[in-house]
Formats: structure tokens, C-alpha cells, sequence
């Protein structure tokens, strides 16, 4: 009987010669190997069903093959293997450094203490930043959960802040204080309910209109400062198109993570001319 590797490299060859067909002929096989997954994934969908309820330990058993397991899997039939917990920490602390680094710190794993909690070192200006613990809340912590749901607790292992800690220094997921009044926009040019993207020196701001009321944030998601300028608006709230965290507009309140609020930006209008209060 051939071997799972075996398989793959008669399919991969095929694969290869089919790659050189004309469009239409590619078209046909296509559609025939479509229908074909199609009547097999139904087959193997009924097939677990009896299974499950004849003879669980068969189940269990015929999915040991790694054949049969990479079958199933083809037709996400059966979840891939969760990842050891340490991998998960590590590749969530991978996605978040950049933003730190931005900043001149980083992170590193200290301790994970089953069966809910895991330690962490904030490194650089991060440790000892009067906006480490924003850092902390709204970088490190929500990224580590979104990896490991069964992380409950994320502790920060530094040295506790002193009180003279350099105020210039703050948060990737904040911004630093000191501010002028600079004329961003004409009423007209935010659309009605909807955002407009401006760029005011190194300040990336949205703004958003309902009638003359106008709301300026920064353009970034609490999550991981992704930029939600491309997120869809609707009924007021605009959806983070990274990791789908939602915020009200006219607010700035996160409705996915309570007690978040996206960073805002004083706003007046004079006449039809907007002027946003930014922050150096």
C-alpha cells in the first residue's frame, strides 16, 4: 500500500502536468476534482456520523492513520493539533513586538503558571514607561488571550514605576501629551456617518461626521494598532479589519473589550471648517 507521501507525490505530479493544459482544459479538471472532494466529503461526513454513534474508539482509531487523518483534514473534517501552550505564548509575543519595538522595548515570557496565568518582563523604555501598564492591557495582554483563550491572568513582572519616570515616554497603544489647534478638514469633505482619513504631520487621524457633529481618533485599533481606515462602518460602528474588534464612532468605545476606548482627538468647528486639537 503506498504511503502518505507516496499519494501526495502522484497528486503533486498531475498537478504538475495539468499546470501546463490551456485555461479551458484546466477549467474542466478543475471542476471535476470540485465535484469529486464534494461527493467524498459527504461520503466521509455520513461515515463519522455512524461512527460516532456505533463505535466512538473505531472513530478514534481510524483517524490515528495518517492517511485517513489527512483526509479528513483536507476536508476539514478534523481540527489540526493545537500547538503546545509555550509556542502559542511566543509566536503572540512574536505579533506584538514590532509595536514595542517601535518604541524601543520589547517582551519576553518569564513564567507560565498553569492552569490560567502567565508572566511576562516588559524590556527597554517599556519597563519602566508611566504607559506601561496600557501597554500591558491593551498590547501584550489581549494578544496572549486571542493565542491562548485559557489564559486568564497576564502579570507583568517589572520593577514597579517610579514616579519620575520620563513623561515623553509612552505606550505604542497611547499618545504623548502637548497640543495645537490645526484645521483638518471642511465639513463637507467627511462623508455623512462615514470616516475620512487625514495625515496631520506624523498624527494618522479618522474622522467621522453625523450631521455637525464631528469625532477624531487616531487611526489605530486598541488591539494592536492596526489601522481601521479600511474597516467597514455601519450603523455607527466601525469594525478593526484585522482582528475585528468593533468601536462606536461617535464614542470611541470598544464594544469588544469593556472599559476601552480608542484614542481621541478634541475637536471645533468654526464655520464649516474643522480643526482638531493634535497632540505632539
Amino acid at each position: 500500500m503506498a504511503t502518505l507521501e507516496e499519494l501526495i507525490q502522484e497528486i503533486n505530479r498531475f498537478e504538475a502536468i495539468i499546470s501546463e493544459w490551456d485555461e479551458n482544459q484546466r477549467c474542466v479538471v478543475v471542476g471535476l476534482k470540485r465535484a469529486i472532494e464534494a461527493l467524498h466529503k459527504a461520503a466521509l461526513t455520513n461515515l463519522i456520523k455512524s461512527l460516532k454513534q456505533e463505535s466512538m474508539s473505531a472513530l478514534c482509531s481510524a483517524v490515528d492513520d495518517e492517511v485517513v487523518y489527512a483526509v479528513l483534514l483536507y476536508h476539514e473534517l478534523v481540527k489540526p493539533p493545537t500547538p503546545p501552550l509555550t509556542q502559542r505564548i511566543e509566536t503572540a509575543l512574536d505579533e506584538v513586538r514590532p509595536a514595542l519595538k517601535s518604541h524601543n522595548g520589547d517582551v519576553e515570557l518569564v513564567a507560565i503558571k498553569l492552569p490560567d496565568t502567565v508572566e511576562v518582563k516588559l524590556i527597554g523604555t517599556c519597563s519602566n514607561c508611566a504607559a506601561s501598564t496600557l501597554t500591558l492591557s491593551q498590547g501584550v495582554e489581549q494578544i496572549i488571550k486571542k493565542y491562548c483563550p485559557e489564559i486568564t491572568q497576564v502579570i507583568a513582572v517589572n520593577n514597579p514605576i517610579s514616579s519620575n519616570a520620563n513623561s515623553a515616554l509612552s505606550s505604542p497603544f497611547s499618545l504623548p501629551l502637548a497640543s495645537t489647534w490645526i484645521k483638518v478638514a471642511t465639513l463637507d469633505q467627511i462623508p455623512e456617518s462615514g470616516i475620512v482619513v487625514k495625515q496631520i504631520a506624523d498624527n494618522l487621524l479618522i474622522l467621522y461626521r453625523q450631521g455637525v457633529n464631528v469625532s477624531c481618533y487616531r487611526n489605530a485599533c486598541t488591539h494592536l494598532a492596526s489601522p481601521l481606515n479600511t474597516g467597514k462602518v455601519e450603523n455607527g460602528i466601525i469594525t478593526c479589519p484585522a482582528h475585528k474588534f468593533q468601536y462606536r464612532l461617535d464614542t470611541g468605545e470598544c464594544l469588544t473589550t469593556p472599559d476601552i476606548y480608542l484614542q481621541s482627538y478634541p475637536v471645533k468647528i468654526k464655520g464649516d471648517k474643522v480643526f482638531v486639537q493634535i497632540r505632539k
